[in-house]
């Protein structure tokens, strides 16, 4: 499977469902799996992002999807990125 770097900001309404419910980003990891990704790990980070998230999906059209679904609940929005170790890209420029 491919892994993916989340980087996620919060909208108003996703910080005020974290602040009275802070295990809701546990619950949505959970939920996350259902489309078929894996949260590997997960940050909470400060700066123009409020989290980054390594997960595992079997493609980009499953990361689109769940995406877009996330991002349509107004909570969230999520820029996703695929990556590479560094050893797969030395591996793929010989």
């Amino acid at each position: 499977m491919a892994k993916y770097i989340l980087l996620s900001t919060l909208t108003s309404q996703g910080l005020k469902t974290l602040k009275t419910n802070p295990e809701r980003i546990k619950e949505v990891n959970k939920e996350i799996e259902k489309y078929g990704v894996k949260v590997l790990e997960q940050h909470a980070v400060m700066g123009p992002y409020d989290f980054v998230s390594i997960v595992e999906a079997p493609d980009n059209d499953t990361v689109f999807k769940m995406s877009v679904d996330l991002g349509s609940r107004g909570t969230v929005k999520i820029l996703s990125m695929p990556s590479i170790t560094i050893d797969a890209l030395i591996n793929s420029l010989k």
